[in-house]
Formats: structure tokens, C-alpha cells, sequence
């Protein structure tokens, strides 16, 4: 993991984020992690946690050993509930970022879907819930992966009108194969566009081929997105640092641009 930090780390990123595995597992090395990117690296780091099977006592020991270790941000999540898995203490993320906010100056981040949560009966239900955790103190959001910019852009507009008003940061995940794909819709129900589709089509056979129209594809994204004033980017590399560099390459110019304007 830290081959894969320490080529992150020279994009010189905002963030880094650290995930946790399936039903809260790994949660020991979610610590290590983030505290060694935050303190060894001086990359602020994102440590994530999950509802599922946590107590408030484990939840209050897990925070306070980042807290200890110097790690500032937390990405709270109910986390995806497998064959078995109860949530525990908490229900639903808003009820852990309250637990948080009431105990610790974390900045926090929430998860927000702009094609609604697979759960959700409808994306204005779902803003609902979205405003409620802003309402318990979420900090920023970052989104689920989408493909299709047009569907970031309704959603960001949605939220807004209804009084979030906290950044909203989009997350990309390039694509690197057909499989990989099938694999996160499958988990997050984002939709895939018939041009994506066409792209699996022409170029899925081919691994080389596919992971450059996957980076294309992204970089075309965050052109996009940063030319209609997204509050930030959130890459999911699923630790392959070379696709962040490659895209970091891409639109080295444009960031420079972005930097001078803004100072």
C-alpha cells in the first residue's frame, strides 16, 4: 500500500482517502494507514468508517486513536450491509456523523449518489436523507462514481435547491476493464452510458487498450467538470497510482491555469 502512497504522493493531492474493507473489516489497518499518509507523508489524510457492526464504544475508540495520531478527516458511511451484517449502534451515516460532531472537531465527509442511493425510492427522497446528514454536520460530500456529467449537473442543482449547500466534490473512477465495471455498477447502481458502452464494446478485449480509453474517458470528465466549476475531484485509483498520474499529466495546464486565476 505505501508503493502505491508513495506515488500518489508525489501529485502533491489534497487528500488521500483510506478505505475500509467489507462489513467494517480492516479497520486496525484503516488507522495505520491514515495515520502514516498524514504524519510520515504530511498528506492530509481521509480515513473511512462504517456503521456496520460498530458500537459506540468501538466507534469512540477508533476515533479517539486518529484523533491521538493526528488524522483531521473523516468519511462517514453507513457502509454495505452483507448476507448477516447488522448496522449496530448506528443506522444510518447522519447518525454517526452526529456521534462525531457531538465529541470530536473532525472535518467530516459524507457519501452522496447523484443518480440516488440503490435503497432510495427516489433521488428527491434521497436529498432528503443527503440534507439531513449536512444538517448533523457533514463538511464536504463526495459522490459516488458516475459516467455521465449531465446527471452530476441535475443532481448538483437538486441539492442546491434544496439547501445543501456544502461542497459537493465528484467522484471518477476510470475505467480499466470491462469486469472492473460490471463489477461497481453492480455495487453503487450508477447507469452506463451507451458511449461507454461503446467503448467496452471496441476496446474491452484488449487490456492495454482498454485502460487508456478508460483514462481518456476520465480526463474528459474533469475537463468538463472543472470547466463548470466543480468544487474538487475525487479520483478512485483502487491503487493504481500510474491512471492518477496519467490523468494528473493530462490536464497539468488547465490545474496551473485553474491556480493563477484563483491567486
Amino acid at each position: 500500500i505505501f508503493s502505491t502512497v508513495d506515488a500518489l504522493a508525489s501529485l502533491a493531492p489534497d487528500l488521500i482517502s483510506v478505505t475500509y474493507g467489507a462489513g467494517g473489516t480492516s479497520r486496525d489497518n484503516t488507522v495505520e494507514i491514515a495515520s502514516e499518509i498524514q504524519n510520515s507523508y504530511n498528506i492530509p489524510a481521509v480515513a473511512h468508517l462504517t456503521c456496520v457492526g460498530s458500537t459506540k464504544e468501538q466507534m469512540d475508540g477508533i476515533l479517539s486513536e486518529l484523533k491521538k495520531r493526528g488524522v483531521k478527516n473523516i468519511l462517514a458511511l453507513r457502509g454495505d450491509l452483507a448476507d448477516g451484517d447488522s448496522t449496530g449502534d448506528f443506522k444510518y451515516a447522519s447518525e454517526l456523523i452526529s456521534f462525531i460532531k457531538a465529541r470530536y472537531d473532525f472535518k467530516i465527509f459524507a457519501a452522496c449518489y447523484p443518480e440516488k442511493h440503490l435503497e432510495a425510492y427516489s433521488l428527491e427522497e434521497d436529498l432528503q436523507r443527503l440534507r439531513e446528514k449536512t444538517e448533523c454536520g457533514a463538511d464536504f460530500l463526495i459522490s459516488q462514481l458516475f459516467f455521465d456529467n449531465n446527471l452530476f449537473y441535475d443532481f448538483r442543482e437538486m441539492a442546491r435547491e434544496c439547501g445543501i449547500n456544502i461542497p459537493i466534490i465528484a467522484g471518477i473512477m476510470p475505467i480499466t476493464s470491462p469486469s472492473q465495471i460490471t463489477r461497481m455498477v453492480s455495487m453503487c447502481g450508477a447507469s452506463v452510458p451507451e458511449k461507454v458502452q461503446r467503448i467496452i464494446r471496441a476496446y474491452g478485449h484488449n487490456s492495454m487498450a482498454m485502460k487508456e480509453a478508460g483514462i481518456a474517458y476520465a480526463t474528459a470528465q474533469i475537463v468538463d467538470l472543472l470547466a463548470n466549476g466543480v468544487d474538487g475531484i475525487h479520483l478512485y485509483t483502487m491503487n493504481q497510482p500510474d491512471i492518477a498520474k496519467r490523468i494528473s499529466e493530462n490536464i497539468r495546464g488547465i490545474l496551473y491555469s485553474l491556480r493563477v486565476k484563483r491567486g
